[in-house]
């Protein structure tokens, strides 16, 4: 997809989008019902009828010249101008809040985050920033990688907002959240979260979208290895297991 395409998607899925959406469509809606009724009321046309909505005083001299249900006429201007009161207040009030709740610079952020992101390639995908994942970041980094990190936690997602590092708030099993971490231009998608099961379908997922992507998967034992050797990791990490060699080598 082009960069104006995946600016568009991008703005679609934000949420204040999604909040300011809902009172522009009522504010739509209410000009809509109101054109239809002057219409159909006051037997004028379209243009006729829009010009009452924006010029209410033009009601009075309208009636002034032609014979026609004026009272009627004049109600239903009042309950369409209060329906636009309303629905002003409402996207009003929506983008007031949005600014004093910080809502504003997080969308603002999250784009920032997007367009670096998809600038990147050949980077490595880290599924989870627990310990583990964290730990993996922060190695690659020093040794100057690139790193997209996929949290679905949102304490852990700011987290690694705050450590500097490139993130992705979803579900790493689906696929349209490796594909904003960028997974079928990356080099290596770790599946670090302190759930096998997970990591193997996150390995299955990744396998799919980007078939030559090289796969490091977590696993909680022997067991785990084996099925996730079997949904195509290359390469299978159980914590223990490494640290109890450390030690052993250490002492």
């Amino acid at each position: 997809m082009n960069g104006p395409g995946r600016l568009v998607e991008a703005l679609a899925r934000r949420t204040l989008l999604r909040r300011t959406l809902r009172p522009v469509v009522a504010f739509a809606a209410v000009v809509v019902a109101g054109v239809a009724g002057f219409s159909a009321l006051g037997g004028v046309g379209v243009v006729d009828a829009l010009f009452w909505l924006l010029d209410p005083t033009s009601i009075e001299l309208h009636f002034r010249e032609h014979d026609g249900p004026a009272r009627p006429v004049k109600a239903y201007a009042i309950v369409v101008l209060s329906g636009l009161v309303v629905a002003g207040l409402w996207i009003g009030e929506t983008l007031l809040s949005a600014a004093f709740g910080g809502r504003i610079r997080e969308e603002l952020r999250d784009m920032q985050l997007e367009g670096n992101i998809d600038a990147l390639e050949d980077h490595v995908v880290i599924c989870g920033y627990g310990t583990f994942g964290k730990t993996v970041a922060g190695r690659l980094r020093e040794a100057d990688r690139d790193v997209v990190v996929v949290e679905r936690q949102e304490a852990q997602y700011e987290r690694a907002i705050e450590d500097g590092v490139l993130a992705v708030s979803g579900d790493a099993r689906r696929d349209e959240t490796l594909v904003d971490a960028g997974v079928k231009r990356a080099d290596t998608v770790v599946g670090a979260i302190d759930d096998s099961n997970a990591n193997i379908q996150i390995s299955i997922a990744a396998s799919q979208l980007a078939p030559t992507v090289t796969l490091v998967v977590r696993a909680g034992d022997e067991r785990d290895e084996t099925l996730a050797r079997r949904a195509g990791a290359d390469e299978v990490v159980i914590p223990e297991v490494v640290s109890g060699e450390q030690v052993s080598t250490d002492i």
